[in-house]
C-alpha cells in the first residue's frame, strides 16, 4: 500500500513537472531569440568591426591614439572611489534600518531606494542644481567631485539593501553571548557581526564599481566637458568625431572590463553569508540612542533628500523668481511640442518595453527555477548579461548594426522599446526568481491531479501566487525603461526622442528657458519614479503583514 502511494506521488510529481514542458521548450526559446537579436547581434557587429581583416591593426593603434589605458585607469579609479564613498555614506543608514525600530520605516525605505531608480541624467541635473544653489559656498565646480557625489547618491540603496539584509540574519543571541563574556559593544560588533557582513559589503562594492564604471549620464551632465571616461569617449569618438575604429576599439576594451567586473560581482554575490536560523529584530531607541537616530536622519536629509528637494525648488524658481516658466516651456508652441511628444513617446515606449521585459523575464525566471536544456540555459544567461554591459557600448553597436539595414527598419519606433526592455529584463529576473522558488511543488502536483496541464499549471499556480511580485517587477521595469539614457542617446530620432534624451539635449543648449524646461522635465521623472517605488514598498509591506497574520 505504501509502495502504491509512493508511486502515485511520483506520478503526480512527474505530471506536474511535465506540465512545464511547453514553458521549458517553446517558451525557453523566447529569451534566447529575443536577446540574440536585440543584444548579441549589435555587439557581434561591434566586435566584427573591431577585428576586420582589412584593418587588423586598428584595435591597438586606436587604443594608443585615444589613450585608452589612461582612460581605463581614470574610469576604474573614479568607480572605486565612488564605491568606497557609497559604503561610507550608507553605513549609518544600514544601522538605522537594521537595528532601529521607528515609525515611518517604509517612507525611509522609499527615500533610500528612489535615487537608485532615477535616470542618471536626472541625477546629474539635480546635483548641478545643488552645487550651484544651496552648496555653492563649497566652491565645487563641475568635475570629479560632483560626479563622485552623484554616484554616491545613486548607489546608497545598493549598500543598504544588500548589507542590511545580511545584518538582519545575524543571531542577536550570539552578540548577547559575547557581551556576557565581557566584550564591549564595539568588540562584540567586530567579532560577531562584522565577519558576517563582509561578504555582503564586498558584493555591494563590486556592484557599485560595475555601475559607476559604466556611468554615462552623470559624467556627461557634471563633467563640464573635461571629465572623460571610457563611456563618454566612446560616444565622443563614434558620434562626435565619427571615428568609428577608435570608438569600436574603446567599446571592445569596455566590454572586457565590464565582463571582468560582472564576474567578480557575481562571485562575491554568490558568497553565502553565515545564517543563524533566527532573524534579528530591530529595537526602539531609548535615551541617548535617539541622538544617534536624529543624526542619521539628518545625514539622510543631506545626502538623499537635499538633491531632490533642490531640483524641485529650482524647477519652480529657475531664474531667481518663483513661477512655472519651466513647466510652461515644456508645453508651449515654440519648442515645447517636442517636449510633449517626448513625454508621450517616453510613456508609450516604456509601457511597451515593460510588457516585453515581463514576458521575457518571466520565461527566463521560470527556466532558471525549473531547469531546462542547453538552449534554455543559454537564453537565461543571455537575458541576464545586459545588466553588466555598458549601455553606451550597446548603443554604439546599434549604430553600426542599423546602418546596414534599410531606413524603414532602422527608423522603426519599436527599436527603442526593445532596447529599453533589454535593460529592464535583468530586473524582472531578479525579482521573479526568488518569488517562483517559494512556490510549493505540492500545489503544482494538486493542479496536475485536477487535470491541469501545460501552461495552465503555470498560470493558475505560479502566476497566481507570485502576482504581487510580478507587479513589482513590472513597476521597476517601467521605471528602468522610462529612465534609460545611455543606449537611447544613440538611437533617438525626431520621432523617438525620450524624455531623458531631451533633458540631456536641453542641458546642452544655451538659454534660461531650456535650463528651466530641463529642470521641469526632471521633476516629472522624479515624480513618476517616486510613485512607483512607493507603490512597490507598500505592496511589499502588505505581503509581509499578510504572512505575519497567517502565522498567527
Amino acid at each position: 500500500m505504501a509502495h502504491a502511494v509512493a508511486r502515485d506521488g511520483e506520478t503526480l510529481s512527474f505530471r506536474s513537472r511535465g506540465a512545464f514542458g511547453l514553458a521549458r521548450g517553446f517558451g525557453a526559446l523566447v529569451p534566447l531569440v529575443f536577446t540574440a537579436v536585440v543584444f548579441a547581434w549589435p555587439l557581434g557587429v561591434l566586435v566584427m568591426r573591431a577585428f576586420d581583416d582589412d584593418d587588423a591593426t586598428t584595435l591597438t593603434q586606436s587604443w594608443s591614439r585615444t589613450g585608452a589605458l589612461g582612460l581605463l585607469g581614470v574610469t576604474a579609479l573614479q568607480a572605486a572611489v565612488s564605491a568606497v564613498a557609497a559604503l561610507v555614506v550608507a553605513a549609518p543608514i544600514v544601522w538605522l534600518l537594521s537595528r532601529a525600530k521607528l515609525p515611518g520605516t517604509s517612507l525611509l525605505r522609499v527615500i533610500v531606494t528612489l535615487p537608485f531608480v532615477l535616470p542618471t541624467v536626472v541625477v546629474g541635473v539635480a546635483f548641478r542644481a545643488v552645487f550651484d544653489g544651496p552648496l555653492a559656498f563649497l566652491g565645487v565646480e563641475q568635475g570629479w567631485t560632483s560626479i563622485i557625489a552623484a554616484h554616491t547618491f545613486l548607489n546608497v540603496a545598493v549598500v543598504v539593501r544588500v548589507v542590511s539584509a545580511a545584518w538582519q540574519r545575524v543571531d542577536p543571541r550570539q552578540v548577547a553571548a559575547a557581551r556576557a563574556l565581557g566584550a564591549s559593544p564595539t568588540r562584540a560588533f567586530l567579532d560577531v557581526v562584522a565577519p558576517r557582513l563582509l561578504p555582503a559589503v564586498a558584493a555591494a562594492f563590486a556592484l557599485i564599481f560595475l555601475f559607476c564604471s559604466t556611468s554615462y549620464g552623470v559624467v556627461v551632465i557634471l563633467g563640464g566637458g573635461t571629465a572623460r571616461t571610457l563611456e563618454t569617449e566612446i560616444y565622443l569618438q563614434g558620434i562626435g568625431y565619427a571615428r568609428l575604429p577608435d570608438a569600436v576599439a574603446l567599446s571592445v576594451l569596455q566590454i572586457g572590463v565590464v565582463l571582468a567586473a560582472l564576474a567578480v560581482a557575481r562571485l562575491l554575490g554568490s558568497a553565502r553569508v553565515p545564517q543563524s536560523g533566527t532573524t534579528s529584530h530591530a529595537e526602539r531607541p531609548r535615551g541617548i540612542g535617539w541622538i544617534a537616530v536624529i543624526a542619521v536622519l539628518g545625514w539622510i536629509g543631506v545626502w538623499l533628500v537635499l538633491p531632490i528637494a533642490t531640483l524641485v525648488v529650482r524647477s519652480l524658481r529657475p531664474g531667481g523668481h518663483w513661477g512655472l516658466v519651466g513647466y510652461r516651456a515644456m508645453f508651449d508652441d515654440t519648442y515645447g511640442e517636442s517636449a510633449v511628444a517626448s513625454l508621450r513617446y517616453s510613456v508609450t515606449s516604456a509601457l511597451l518595453a515593460t510588457a516585453i521585459a515581463v514576458v521575457v523575464g518571466l520565461l527566463t525566471a521560470a527556466t532558471l527555477t525549473r531547469g531546462g536544456g542547453l538552449v534554455a540555459r543559454a537564453g537565461a544567461v543571455l537575458a541576464i548579461l545586459p545588466l553588466g554591459i555598458s549601455a553606451v557600448t550597446l548603443g554604439f553597436g546599434y549604430t553600426l548594426a542599423l546602418a546596414e539595414l534599410p531606413y524603414e527598419v532602422a527608423a522603426s519606433p519599436l527599436i527603442v522599446p526593445c532596447v529599453q526592455a533589454l535593460i529592464a529584463i535583468p530586473v524582472v529576473v531578479g525579482v521573479m526568481v526568488p518569488a517562483l522558488e517559494q512556490v510549493p511543488q505540492r500545489l503544482r502536483d494538486a493542479a496536475a491531479t485536477l487535470g491541469a496541464r501545460g501552461p495552465r499549471v503555470f498560470v493558475t499556480v505560479d502566476l497566481r501566487l507570485t502576482a504581487k511580485s510580478l507587479a513589482a517587477a513590472a513597476a521597476f521595469a517601467f521605471v528602468m525603461a522610462i529612465g534609460e539614457f545611455g543606449a537611447t542617446t544613440f538611437l533617438a530620432r525626431a520621432n523617438t526622442t525620450t524624455l531623458p534624451v531631451l533633458i540631456g539635449s536641453l542641458m546642452g543648449r544655451p538659454g534660461a528657458d531650456n535650463y528651466a524646461a530641463a529642470m521641469a522635465a526632471s521633476v516629472l521623472l522624479v515624480a513618476v519614479s517616486a510613485v512607483v517605488v512607493a507603490a512597490v514598498e507598500f505592496a511589499a509591506r502588505t505581503r509581509t503583514g499578510d504572512r505575519r497574520r497567517k502565522r498567527c
